[in-house]
């Protein structure tokens, strides 16, 4: 594909999108789009995702590799045997092992940042409403102010 069909790939798109069209938002029953979206998160949810994570990575940590020197082993005997199936049972191994690494570092990641998100947004809760009680003390001294 070169780039001038890619453009215009993307300008047919543009002109043919429709509301239905629109994968971040849900209309209301009303069929009115809702305003600001209706993607919402809460500390809960984030804990839960967070929990998940250290759980599977916790799992994938003490499990993942109960089949390893079982299939060493193995692939050891086939290969010394003269069965081309040792080597491959040993690619597979070195393969389980990689994927397994990948998936170990992804479900730490995702709990650390999880974490992290929690405390930025208990630190941003307490920011906001730091402002929002500073311009309700404002609103009150405005209004004692028009009263007198």
């Amino acid at each position: 594909m070169t780039w001038d069909e890619w453009e215009q790939l993307k300008t047919a798109a543009v002109e043919n999108r429709s509301a239905a069209m629109e994968l971040n938002h849900v209309p209301d029953e009303g069929g009115a789009p809702a305003p600001g979206g209706d993607l919402k998160v809460d500390q809960q949810d984030l804990a839960a995702v967070g929990d998940a994570a250290f759980k599977l990575f916790d799992n994938l940590g003490k499990n993942g590799r109960d089949a390893w020197s079982i299939s060493q082993t193995a692939a050891k005997d086939l290969s010394t045997q003269g069965f081309a199936l040792g080597g491959a049972l040993d690619h597979v191994q070195d393969r389980w092992e990689k994927q397994l690494k990948t998936l170990l570092d992804a479900c730490a990641h995702i709990s650390n940042h999880m974490d992290f998100t929690k405390g930025a947004h208990a630190g941003d809760e307490y920011y906001i409403y730091g402002i929002v009680s500073s311009i309700s003390t404002l609103d009150d001294g405005f209004t004692e102010r028009t009263q007198r």
